[in-house]
């Protein structure tokens, strides 16, 4: 059995130096808590199987949906269901906390430069 570890999210969100390539920061439960760094804008997408949730840690960024945008700030979390196409957008630096199933692909449907298929730990 493994031990519990506490994580440090500045240090942490200090480590990664790339835009929209989310990073493994915990684990539990078959789910992944990812952490990425967001400034500008990703694509247009969707996720057949897996809902995903962001926390916003620093910053802002909006959520792009085919229905509406819905802006969400710092201390602020969304989840999107599965199935529904969305475009995250971020004008300024964002630090954001992902929470989805291990298998969840960064770009769910597409596949581009922006697909991250093997995640590192962080």
């Amino acid at each position: 059995m493994a031990s519990p570890q506490k994580v440090n999210l500045v240090e942490k969100f200090s480590k990664i130096t790339e835009y929209r390539s989310p990073k493994i920061a915990g684990e539990l439960n078959r789910q992944h808590v990812k952490l990425v760094k967001m400034k500008g804008e990703f694509i247009w997408h969707h996720h057949d199987d897996e809902d995903e949730l962001f926390l916003v840690v620093k910053g802002k960024f909006l959520m792009e949906l085919r229905t509406g945008n819905i802006e969400v700030n710092e201390g602020e979390f969304i989840v999107i269901p599965r199935g529904v196409e969305h475009r995250p957008v971020a004008t300024e630096e964002a630090h954001i906390i992902l929470f989805e199933p291990a298998t969840t692909v960064n770009t769910g449907n597409i596949k581009n430069d922006y697909t991250r298929d093997n995640q590192q730990h962080i």
